[in-house]
């Protein structure tokens, strides 16, 4: 906390003796309209008594001026004792004009420093209370003032964050309509920054497809048509996709490393309603064992997009019928350890209608069936994995730690940074976004209502458990390296799930020297049952716990919320663009139903299913908006915004940062030379926060 200041002297009045006075550095934040023109008034609040109340004011200066460090000198008649609270006051000048104060600091009479991190707006004529730095437990306050500020904090947060239900079934989120109406302190910078409506326009001008837009509901000639709109955004990896999207291995390497690579499970039997028998997958099967053979070697995987089963699809639009699937696809690991596809079937339901599609079919079968299966997976990634797996939940415990943690609780310095703009982008989502009549519903197969649907299925499978990132990869049966050595996904994830646990085992040990500080932790355990019993609407099923008993398990219930929030968002979020901007890898809505039979497919009738030219646009914008970092983006293990002040804390952020470090290295090091590099899980590209 330093910058350039200048030091003014409020004058006492003639015949007041004073002591020698306190010297108060005030830093304004560097953010748009973060200085202010009102008064700002304050009063230093200590063990023995509290100063006058003193007008901040430097004569011919304006004061608080974005992003200005200004000093202040404030006299006393009489020692104060320690000081325990900082208090602000923000009174009209002309017209309210909202404040951003980043810290103060005090220099006491006898030298010392004390540090009061502040990171908040002060809005209309009110006032803020700041603690010094030094993070406390509810247990270690013992002086009446500190207790009573605690506790008249956390009153007033959970007047102002209030739990809403959105949907019946869904987590719970804030109890605000608009971005508007949300909290100051919560809001974004800039609201212009986060308008999904102008954000897609742009996309749509950027890159070059507005030609299109007026031949909204007509059809694309054939495969080459799609490379129209693609001419002018090609990277990397879209571009690979774009030449090698009908390959077997590229569906298939998708199902680990692609943008939704939490869906391929270890497949330990054939299901009964999937009678996939030896004869129809020999030809696919390169180590001469039997189907039953393979399996048993644990060389079989499956995806079955179950959840899809039902989820009535788009009707927002009467003259453009829109379909969906639930497919089951069946996977085999060959000779040299890349996944392939063997054997889909487009319905839950094996029958005549329902035939199942292998590689040896007609072309145009087998690729019309891998594009279904694209297209479902499109689906359950935008609502399931990302939408309720990363935004909803990182919501929670974003409102949650608002409630229950004070400021000055070390787990809400902890975990603050990684809730910046997380309920602001979901407020303007149920907005504009995921709303009735919102733009989801003008190129997805799941609008206008389908999306409302799966979040509420998938809510009935939603643990706990399956967040621990460990836990989730042991569960599918995808832990073992040995078994399948190209899942970067999951590699990267592991470290730094543990890269983000060690940090956490650090900061949590400065705090908690025992099992029976965290049990006797009023607020942190109010934390996580607001979470389970409101945020989660206490679903049995969900398992969340509703009291901690160890500090392992405060450590795992803490990196699963920052990774969460950073990590995981950032890899299934980040590759949007990569994976799905060439639309017949990852189409958004399908035009046809699913085929009924063999051998009545060609070029044209694939075209015709897939999104229209409009829609196709949509899509393209959405996921080229969606794919982008935010700007001034902070990434994980960068702390701008000083929350604590303790020295170890400190030091175990460097480490943090510097094992992040290496990760990125490592990561790097690996992809030199890849024609399909894997950089989601990279620390240097992993935002802190959900926040688009």
């Amino acid at each position: 906390m330093s910058g350039s200041v200048v030091l003014f002297s409020v004058p006492m009045l003639p015949g007041v003796s004073t002591m020698p006075g306190y010297t108060v550095t005030v830093a304004t934040g560097s953010q748009w309209f973060a200085g202010t023109d009102d008064y700002i008034y304050m009063t230093l609040v200590g063990t023995e008594r509290s100063s006058e109340r003193t007008l901040l004011d430097k004569p011919l200066y304006n004061d608080f001026e974005r992003g200005a460090v200004d000093s202040y000198e404030i006299s006393v008649g009489e020692n104060l004792g320690d000081i325990e609270l900082v208090k602000i006051e923000k009174k009209k000048y002309w017209m309210h004009d909202d404040w951003y104060c980043k810290y103060i600091t005090v220099k006491t009479p006898s030298g010392d420093y004390l540090e009061f991190p502040c990171f908040r707006w002060i809005v209309d004529d009110k006032e803020v209370i700041l603690r010094d730095g030094r993070a406390r437990l509810p247990q270690d306050d013992k002086t009446r003032v500190a207790k009573q500020h605690r506790r008249k904090e956390l009153e007033m947060r959970q007047k102002t964050f209030r739990w809403k239900e959105w949907h019946p079934g869904f987590p719970m989120s804030i109890d605000a309509q608009t971005h508007k109406e949300l909290p100051r302190d919560i809001q974004f910078d800039s609201e212009k920054g986060v308008d999904f409506a102008l954000n897609y326009s742009k996309a749509i001008e950027n890159l070059c497809i507005n030609q299109f837009m007026h031949m909204f509901q007509s059809s694309w000639g054939d495969f080459a048509d799609f490379e129209r709109i693609f001419v002018r955004i090609k990277n990397t990896i879209s571009e690979y996709v774009m030449q090698h999207w009908k390959e077997d291995f590229m569906f298939g390497y998708q199902f680990l490393n692609g943008c939704n690579p939490v869906m391929i499970k270890k497949c330990t039997s054939i299901p009964s309603k999937f009678p996939v028998t030896h004869e129809m997958v020999s030809d696919c099967l390169e180590r001469d064992l039997t189907l039953e053979e393979e399996l048993k070697e644990g060389n079989l995987y499956i995806a079955d997009y179950e959840i899809m089963d039902e989820v009535t699809p788009n009707s927002t639009d009467p003259c453009t019928l829109q379909f969906l699937a639930a497919p089951i696809c069946l996977l085999y690991k060959n000779s040299q350890n890349k996944i392939m596809p063997i054997a889909i079937q487009l319905s839950q339901t094996p029958g005549e209608d329902s035939p199942i599609f292998l590689p040896s079919d007609d072309e145009y079968d087998w690729l019309l069936a891998k594009i279904w299966v694209r297209s479902a997976d499109f689906h359950v990634h935008q609502t399931v994995t990302h939408l309720l797996r990363t935004h909803l939940i990182s919501e929670v415990f974003g409102i949650a730690m608002y409630r229950q943690l004070p400021a000055v609780h070390p787990v809400y310095k902890l975990i603050v940074p990684h809730i910046r703009f997380t309920i602001a982008i979901n407020t303007k989502a149920r907005e504009q976004l995921i709303c009735e009549c919102g733009i989801f519903d003008k190129a997805n197969g799941t609008g206008g209502g389908g999306h409302v649907e799966l979040v509420q299925k998938a809510m009935k499978k939603f643990t706990y458990k399956s967040l621990c990132f460990p836990d989730g990869i042991k569960d599918r049966g995808m832990d073992s390296q040995k078994d399948l050595p190209y899942y970067f996904y999951r590699d990267d994830g592991i470290k730094v799930w543990d890269t983000v646990k060690s940090f956490v085992t650090d900061v949590v040990n400065i705090y908690y020297d025992s099992d029976e500080t965290v049990q006797k932790d009023e607020e942190i355990q109010a934390f996580v049952k607001d979470i389970c019993s409101f945020g989660m609407q206490d679903f049995d099923y969900c398992e969340f716990p509703k009291a901690l008993q160890t500090r392992e398990q405060l450590v795992e219930y803490l990196t699963v919320v920052i990774f969460t929030a950073s990590a995981q968002h950032a890899a299934i979020n980040f590759g949007q663009f990569d994976w799905c901007s060439w639309i017949p890898n990852a189409p958004p809505t399908m035009r046809k139903p699913p085929p009924t039979k063999k051998g009545e497919v060609d070029v044209k009738f694939i075209v015709e299913s897939l999104p229209d030219r409009g829609r196709s646009c949509w899509h393209l914008g959405a996921v080229w908006a969606l794919s982008q970092f935010q700007e001034n983006e902070l990434f994980l293990g960068m702390y701008p915004d000083e929350q604590f002040t303790e020295k170890s804390v400190k030091k175990a952020m460097e480490t943090f940062q510097k094992n992040l470090s290496e990760v990125s290295k490592s990561i790097k090091s690996r992809n030199e030379g890849k024609k399909l590099p894997y950089y989601y899980f990279s620390p240097d590209r992993i935002p802190n926060s959900v926040a688009v």
